[in-house]
């Protein structure tokens, strides 16, 4: 049996964390629960998940984030209800100049479930499943 019951919380280390918090609450309803300037970081959750997006201390010269060559974070992902929310995120993000999509709703292989990739501000890649 696991000692541990999930994940409390998800740090991002992000160029610019009021844009990236201002991406969660306005594109997929999160509440900013906290925000802390002067370290500068910014609490964000969706009632089960909290992310903590923490301001990189020098953007201009961060390494961007390459899944074939960095160790660390691939990419996150968040769960939807459903396809129909899947759907509705997909053409709504499409239309965001701050997000690239990756690949629209499709099979997750043979689960029966479907998914998107997309990049959000900071050029984190997120996915998002419908269960």
């Amino acid at each position: 049996m696991a000692h541990t019951q999930g994940i409390h919380h998800l740090g991002l280390t992000v160029p610019d964390v009021k844009e990236a918090s201002a991406f969660f609450v306005e594109a997929l309803g999160f509440t900013q629960v906290q925000e802390v300037p002067s370290y500068p970081a910014a609490f964000v959750t969706d009632g089960v998940v909290m992310l903590t997006l923490w301001q990189a201390e020098n953007p201009e010269k961060a390494t961007p984030f390459n899944r074939r060559e960095n160790i660390g974070l691939h990419h996150f992902a968040l769960r939807l209800a459903d396809t129909t929310t899947l759907a509705l995120l997909h053409e709504q993000l499409s239309s965001r100049d701050d997000v690239t999509i990756e690949f629209a709703p499709e099979d997750l292989g043979e689960s029966g479930l479907q998914h998107m990739m997309c990049r959000i501000p900071g050029n984190i890649r997120l996915e998002l499943i419908a269960i």
